[in-house]
This record gives C-alpha cells, sequence and structure tokens, in this order.
C-alpha cells in the first residue's frame, strides 16, 4: 500500500510537471514590413519539433505547448523571407510577438500556381519550369506575334510545325505528340482539340506575366490531355501603380506586329487591357513559287475586369477574342494571280471567343475558396482546291476547389466538369461527318506536406468519367528531398489517360482529307510514367551563381492510337496492340557571372513504338536535342547575346532519316529611359529544309509535300521599340 502511494504521488508529480512545461504559449501577430497588411496562412514553428499553428485571416496565431527553456521561433510564409526569434520559457510575462516579414526579393524566386499550393518553385515537390515576366521580355523580342519562340528555346520541348505553307505548329514534351500536351491560360483549359494546331500562333507575348511547364504526367489536377504534361501560360494581373507597354515589330520575311497592354489597380476595382494586330506578307525564300509563310492577316483583344468586394474576396471576369486569316500555297494563287498552273492555296480562317470568370473567398483560419468557368467558341474553315473541311468547337469547363494550409500541410479538394464539342459542318463533302463530343467530370484531392526541414511530400489522387470510354483512377505522387541548401533532389509519377479524336498532327498534315470518324470500338489512351532530377545551385561570392539540373523521364502509353490506310485511300484510327515508350533525360547548366548569364541545355529522347517497322523510332523526334544561349545584360541599359541550338538525325514514316541540323541567332536591345529599341537575327546561317531536298512535289497544280523536320523559312531579321509608360 505505501508503494503504491509512492508510485502515485511521483506520476502526479511527473505529470504536474510536464503539464506546467507545455504550458507556455506565445501570441503572434504577422505583417507584411512592406505593407503593413497581415499575412495570412503563414506558418509560426518550433523549431526541431511538430509544434506549430497557422496564422488567420488577421494575420494572428497562438503557439502553445511550448517546453521550458531556449527555444526558437520560427515564422514563414509563402513569397516572405524566414523570421527567426529566439526566447526563454517560462517568460515572465504572456506578451504578443509582433512580426514584420519582408518580401523575398531574391532574383529567381517563382511563385507557382500551376499546381495550386501557391508555393515558391524551389519548396514545390512537384517539378515545375518557370519562364518568368524578365525571360519573357527577351523573347518577345525574337516572336512578338505568338509564343512559339518562347517553348522552342526551352529544354526537352518541340515545336513541330504541322503545314508546309500555312505553318500550323503544335507543342510536343519529351518526344510525345502534340495532343498529349495540355495548354491552359490562366488554368483554363480552351486551347486543345480542333484548335490544337493553332493555338500556339494565338497567345501573343506580352500580357504574361510567366510561364509554368510541368513535364511528365499531371492527369491528377488537369484530367485528360495531360499525358506528357501541362504548359500553363499566366497573365499578368493589375498593380497598384499603372502599366503601359507598347511594342512596334517589323521583320525582314514581311510580317508587322503592334501589341499594347495597360492595366491598373484602384481600391475596389482594377483592369487588365490587351490587343494586338499582326499582319504578314506571303513568304517564298526558296524561290519555289510556294510560301514558306502565308498571308496572315489576324488581331486579339483581350479585356479583364477584377473586382475587390472586400478585403477577402475578388471576381474577375474576362473576355478573350481573336481571329486569324492565313493563306498559304502558290505565291501567285495567293497574291490572287492565279491560273491554271499557279492555282493550289491552303486557305485558314478561325475565330476564338473565351469568356471567364473566376471568384476566390480567403477565410479567417487561411483557407480559401475558388470557383472559375469558361466558355470557348471556335470556328474553322480550312480550304483547299478540291476540298473543304469546317467546324465549330465548343468548350465549357467548370472547376470549385477548396485549400487550406494547416501544420504542415497545404491541402487542396475539388471537382470539375468539362465539356468539349465539336460539329462538322458536312454540307461540302460527301464523307461520314466527324462530330465529337466530349464530357469529362472529375472530383481531385491533393496534400502537399512538408514533413521534416528537409523533405515534402505532394500526393494526390483524381478520379474521372469521361462518356463512353468509362472512369478513370489517376494516382499522382511527388517527392523534394533536401540534402543540404545547395543539393536537392525530386521524383515523383503518376497515371494519365487520353479519349480518342481525330485532331491529331497526322490528320492536321493531311489537312483531314480522308480521314474517317472515330470507330465504335476504339479505346481511351493510358498512361503511366514520372521523372527523376537531382539539382544543384550554389552562389560564389557575389558575383556568381551556378545552377545544374540533372532530369531522367519515363512514360509509357498503353493502347495507343495510330493512323492507318485502309485500301480504299481513307485513312482511319486504330487501337495498337504495342505500347509507346518515351524515356531518356534532360541536363540544363546556368552560370552567371556580373552582366554575364550562361544557359546550356541537353536533352536526349529514345521514343519508341511497338508497332512501328525498323529501329521502331518514332517519327520527328531528334534523339539528341543543345539549346543554349550567352547573354549580357545591364539592367534597365541594355541586353544582348547569342543562341545555338542543334538536332539531331530523326525518322521518317518511311523510316529514312534526316541530317542533323543547327541554327544560330543573335539580338541586343537598348533602353533609353521608357524606350528601348529591339533588333534579332533569327537562324542566322538560313539553315532550312529546302537547302537538303524538295519540300514541294509536283504536279504544280495539286502538290504534295514532305513532312516536315526541320525550319522552312530560313533567316529572318526582325526589330522594332518597346514603350513602357
Amino acid at each position: 500500500m505505501y508503494k503504491a502511494f509512492i508510485l502515485a504521488a511521483i506520476m502526479l508529480a511527473a505529470a504536474v510537471s510536464i503539464s506546467a512545461q507545455n504550458n507556455n504559449t506565445v501570441r503572434v501577430t504577422v505583417k507584411n514590413k512592406d505593407t503593413k497588411e497581415p499575412v495570412a496562412a503563414a506558418t509560426i514553428k518550433l523549431k526541431n519539433s511538430d509544434i506549430s499553428v497557422s496564422t488567420d485571416a488577421d494575420g494572428n496565431g497562438v503557439l502553445t505547448n511550448i517546453p521550458d527553456g531556449p527555444q526558437t521561433i520560427i515564422i514563414e510564409a509563402i513569397g516572405f523571407e524566414e523570421f527567426e526569434v529566439k526566447k526563454t520559457f517560462p517568460a515572465s510575462a504572456d506578451e504578443v510577438l509582433n512580426v514584420l516579414l519582408e518580401l523575398h526579393h531574391e532574383v529567381g524566386s517563382v511563385i507557382i500556381s500551376t499546381t495550386r499550393t501557391g508555393r515558391e518553385i524551389e519548396a514545390e515537390p512537384s517539378r515545375v519550369e518557370a519562364i518568368d515576366e524578365e525571360e519573357l521580355d527577351e523573347k518577345i523580342n525574337m516572336r512578338p506575334a505568338n509564343i512559339s519562340m518562347v517553348l522552342h528555346e526551352s529544354t526537352g520541348i518541340q515545336v513541330q510545325q504541322t503545314s508546309v505553307t500555312s505553318n500550323t505548329q503544335s507543342i510536343r514534351i519529351q518526344g510525345l505528340d502534340g495532343r498529349y500536351t495540355q495548354i491552359l491560360k490562366d488554368g483554363f483549359p480552351a486551347y486543345g482539340g480542333f484548335s490544337g494546331s493553332l493555338s500556339v500562333l494565338e497567345i501573343p507575348p506580352l500580357d504574361l506575366k510567366q510561364v509554368e511547364v510541368i513535364k511528365g504526367p499531371a492527369a491528377t489536377l488537369y484530367g485528360g490531355d495531360a499525358i506528357a504534361g501541362v504548359v500553363n501560360f499566366v497573365s499578368k494581373v493589375p498593380e497598384e501603380k499603372p502599366v503601359t507597354s507598347l511594342l512596334f515589330n517589323q521583320t525582314s520575311a514581311g510580317g508587322t506586329d503592334v501589341s499594347a497592354f495597360n492595366s491598373q489597380k484602384f481600391e475596389r476595382i482594377g483592369y487588365t487591357l490587351f490587343g494586338s494586330v499582326n499582319l504578314q506578307w506571303p513568304y517564298d525564300v526558296d524561290k519555289d513559287d510556294f510560301t514558306e509563310l502565308p498571308r496572315t492577316r489576324s488581331f486579339a483583344i483581350n479585356p479583364r475586369v477584377f473586382f475587390y468586394l472586400d478585403d477577402k474576396t475578388s471576381l474577375m471576369i474576362g473576355n478573350s477574342t481573336s481571329h486569324q486569316n492565313r493563306k498559304g500555297g502558290d505565291i501567285f494563287a495567293v497574291r490572287g494571280e492565279s491560273n491554271e498552273l499557279h492555282s493550289y492555296f491552303e486557305k485558314n480562317l478561325s475565330s476564338r471567343n473565351i469568356t471567364t470568370f473566376s471568384f476566390d473567398r480567403n477565410f479567417d483560419d487561411g483557407s480559401r475558396i475558388n470557383a472559375r468557368q469558361s466558355f470557348a467558341f471556335f470556328d474553322r474553315e480550312l480550304n483547299t482546291p478540291g476540298h473543304f473541311f469546317k467546324g465549330s468547337q465548343f468548350n465549357s469547363f467548370s472547376e470549385a476547389s477548396y485549400y487550406r494550409a494547416f501544420g504542415k500541410h497545404a491541402f487542396v479538394l475539388g471537382g470539375s466538369v468539362l465539356h468539349d464539342s465539336f460539329r462538322e459542318d458536312g454540307m461540302f463533302d460527301a464523307a461520314p461527318r466527324r462530330d465529337e463530343t466530349r464530357t469529362a467530370v472529375g472530383a481531385f484531392i491533393q496534400d502537399t506536406v512538408d514533413v521534416t526541414d528537409r523533405l515534402s511530400v505532394e500526393a494526390g489522387f483524381r478520379l474521372e468519367h469521361s462518356g463512353k470510354y468509362g472512369t478513370f483512377a489517376l494516382p499522382r505522387v511527388s517527392l523534394l528531398y533536401r540534402f543540404t541548401d545547395e543539393i536537392t533532389t525530386r521524383v515523383g509519377g503518376g497515371f494519365g489517360y487520353k479519349v480518342p479524336t481525330i485532331f491529331t498532327e497526322e490528320s492536321e498534315r493531311l489537312l483531314f482529307r480522308n480521314v474517317m470518324p472515330l470507330g465504335s470500338d476504339i479505346k481511351a489512351e493510358t498512361s503511366r510514367g514520372g521523372t527523376f532530377d537531382i539539382n544543384y545551385s550554389k552562389e560564389f561570392g557575389e558575383k556568381i551563381n551556378l545552377s545544374l539540373n540533372q532530369m531522367f523521364f519515363y512514360t509509357q502509353i498503353s493502347d495507343p492510337i495510330s493512323m492507318r490506310q485502309r485500301p480504299d485511300e481513307n485513312f482511319e484510327f486504330v487501337n495498337e496492340n504495342s505500347s509507346v515508350i518515351s524515356k531518356g533525360f534532360e541536363t540544363n547548366l546556368r552560370i552567371g557571372y556580373g552582366i554575364a548569364k550562361l544557359f546550356a541545355g541537353y536533352t536526349f529522347t529514345d521514343a519508341k513504338a511497338g508497332y512501328l517497322a525498323g529501329d521502331r523510332r518514332l517519327t520527328l523526334v531528334p534523339r539528341s536535342m543543345v539549346n543554349s544561349s550567352l547573354v549580357f545584360e545591364e539592367h534597365g541599359n541594355f541586353k544582348a547575346g547569342i543562341e545555338y541550338y542543334y538536332q539531331s538525325r530523326q525518322t521518317l514514316e518511311d523510316r529514312s532519316r534526316t541530317p542533323s541540323t543547327w541554327e544560330a541567332g543573335i539580338f541586343a536591345e537598348k533602353t533609353f529611359g521608357k524606350f528601348s529599341l529591339f533588333i534579332n537575327f533569327e537562324n542566322i546561317f538560313d539553315e532550312r529544309q529546302s537547302k537538303y531536298g524538295p519540300v514541294v512535289f509536283p504536279p504544280h497544280d495539286m502538290p504534295s509535300f514532305a513532312e516536315i523536320w526541320t525550319h522552312t523559312e530560313g533567316r529572318v531579321i526582325n526589330g522594332g521599340v518597346k514603350i513602357r509608360l
């Protein structure tokens, strides 16, 4: 009995001691040092422990259960510098710790929106590449009319031309066909299907803030079409200081571009307004009477209005309208001088209108909801002698999501409905109509966990039902591990799927002539894949910084869909029995020294399909690609540089091999206050396919065309002026 009493007394004393040790609290108020506004969802944590709390909408948080003794409290928030304070507990009296966080001003610190967590790119477990506003400004000088040059110069990405005379293009990631890449504008998927080959040509870059690229499976957040990856074009938003940018550009190939952007934010309302006009005269560089660049007349206008209903609620309403009239082919026919011999032309007439709505609401606990809706209409006519193809595409996208950061977790839950409908105008062709309708309903969940200071994990799952093609389970997991402050590694993988469509690069090259509608027995393609990379980044003193990234990738597509020619000369789509496998690696090196920046990238791609003959390599995929640039820049004064690109030999449909190709360019820009003059020599040594053999084959009035495996337009010089007010 006596021993039991002693044991009970000891346990009671221990419990009281523990209770006393864990009764320490500290109240923290976190604000932005510059604006003095509260910082919501900031993390307050005790160093080397699991004790943490997130601030509410007023920037307040209470850290409890703090053990006695000297402790270090860490306060961190996305986009801000980390703050540390040391205190000894128990404290003499309760106090409120007022913390002012400084904005993160490190060069290269980029906040990512595509993964929905709003984390800095360095802290994101999923591998995301970002082309920031400064780099975009450089690429605008080279191709102001569209974003093709922005992507052409990225490691592992091809901008594949799909028409010799009309210059239509698609985006390939890691050797896979363009239909496997999801194109987004501010998170809205309205640039695929029938409009896919013109999407690259209809997104001017002047109003873009950054471009975010996820390579590898991304279906968990974005559903079908994201087998190879996602490219998200993020637009600028209004700021309190008014912004006006004007650009005028002229090319040696007969192109003229005029673009304007204006934005401003007031107390309860803000706006952005972008407009552009692009003119291109028919351009025949090799004098074979057929255009390398078609005659083009296009315009785009994109107004967006932002309503700040209160300090926690905002609404965005936007509309984007664009129109293109492209006519290529025999240059005499394009000029209106056609005769019996000079009669061939390809005319693309397209119109697109996208209306978008986005609603955001923040709550006191740091959570937020987002609801978005888009309606997109796209019409296109493709007219060539003896063939007419016309249709309309309607795209509707609805999504609602909930975000909550608590402790070490960043949690996203949501659902979406995508409806895409294509209707062909069958009045002009005897062939069967090729209407397509796709409706996909999905729900997703994702959790990003900072397990320790060194380990972060992002895990997500999507369940999506896509009409007659069934229901697809789409998990995805990514991991970030920090060995040191300089060395990090990421590994991730997931599943994907793609519903069948007639809108592929092969059918685009045929101008949809003799392409049959999808059969009733065709199945959806499914995929699995992943990436692994390791990154080293270090600064040496104040002038030198070095970044080296090595990434490996693998994607396997089951039941791949290919196009086959039937005995009646029509083309049909079938599921192949063997898989498509694309694997390889990318190496990226960046070195900065003072005003000089060197970038070098190498991509090795081994992309094969078991159903192909010979070496089984996918067509038009170079095994080796090099892209590099050396830039000298003094901010606000001048910028100049040289670029070099190389592509190894490619396999054509007849299993023959192309030569390897290379190109180089020089660019320069000089700033005079609010004005900048720029000049760009693209492909300065005139590398083009017509130097290696004919691109157009007779008869002249009804020609056939070679597969396109490199530039067709050759050297182009452009220059102009940018005005920033």
